[in-house]
């Protein structure tokens, strides 16, 4: 039998009822936007570090579960391709995705307070209807190269990274060139670099694995649009960071600065 997951706390997919609720497509929410691996939950914890009382809301794990997964698929999954698919189809119905589900609930402001921070959106799809849509909201993206975030996947051992598929066979470097996409995604040079990993003790399963996500990934969400369509917002509304090229203080720095 499934487990169901948690309520979201002090949200819920309804209008306002009471005084201090008020729906989050009205509120001057803060988004994070990336992919997988870009740095956002080592940014998030220096945000917060820097600053105890900034309020997060629910990740986007918990309002996919809750709004996206849960209501077709019966009980929690795990699996990110499944859980990719899922999307998918909420996306075909709501091409606003995330940021449509997101802008569905409301918020106890007691709890969240008026400016609270939402990590995250990811694609050009549903950054832009969230910018389209919701003229309160304001975007910090993060970014960093596609080998990087294998790099970083194989370096936080979060058990959400799981995705079924066939098993490494003799030659790792074969089998990241036949993952269906990694030609679209990495160079012949990169992929090298990759199957290179296994040489400093990551398991070519893992590699594998990580790799998978990336390129699966990609096929739903191009974090390149995304972050091209925020440059063409006014400064005030979006800020770009390359998370390569600063250390997370500089990424903090940088937000409070323009915030």
């Amino acid at each position: 039998m499934s487990v169901p997951a948690r309520p979201l706390p002090h949200l819920r997919a309804a209008p306002p009822r009471l005084p201090h609720e008020r729906p989050l497509a009205e509120l001057p929410l803060t988004v994070l936007v990336g992919v997988t691996g870009v740095g956002k939950s080592t940014a998030l914890a220096a945000l917060r570090g820097a600053d105890p009382g900034v309020r997060v809301l629910p990740d986007r794990r918990e309002i996919t579960d809750h709004v996206m997964i849960l209501p077709r698929a019966g009980g929690p999954v795990s699996d990110r391709a499944e859980r990719f698919r899922l999307t998918a189809l909420y996306r075909e119905r709501y091409p606003g995705g995330m940021a449509h589900a997101l802008g569905t609930l409301s918020a106890d402001t007691r709890h969240w307070g008026e400016r609270p921070l939402f990590d995250g959106l990811r694609g050009l799809e549903e950054v832009r209807h969230a910018a389209e849509t919701f003229p309160a909201w304001r975007f910090v993206a993060l970014t960093a190269p596609d080998p990087v975030r294998v790099r970083r996947l194989l370096g936080r051992a979060d058990a959400f990274d799981r995705v079924a598929g066939r098993g490494v066979g003799g030659d790792l470097r074969a089998d990241l060139a036949a993952l269906p996409g990694a030609g679209a995604v990495f160079t012949p040079a990169e992929l090298d670099g990759l199957a290179a990993l296994a040489e400093g003790g990551h398991a070519p399963a893992d590699i594998l694995a990580k790799t998978r996500i990336v390129v699966t990934e990609r096929q739903h969400y191009d974090p390149d649009a995304a972050g091209a369509f925020l440059g063409t917002l006014p400064r005030a509304r979006a800020l770009v960071l390359d998370t390569v090229a600063l250390s997370p203080a500089q990424v903090v720095e940088a937000v409070r600065k323009w915030a």
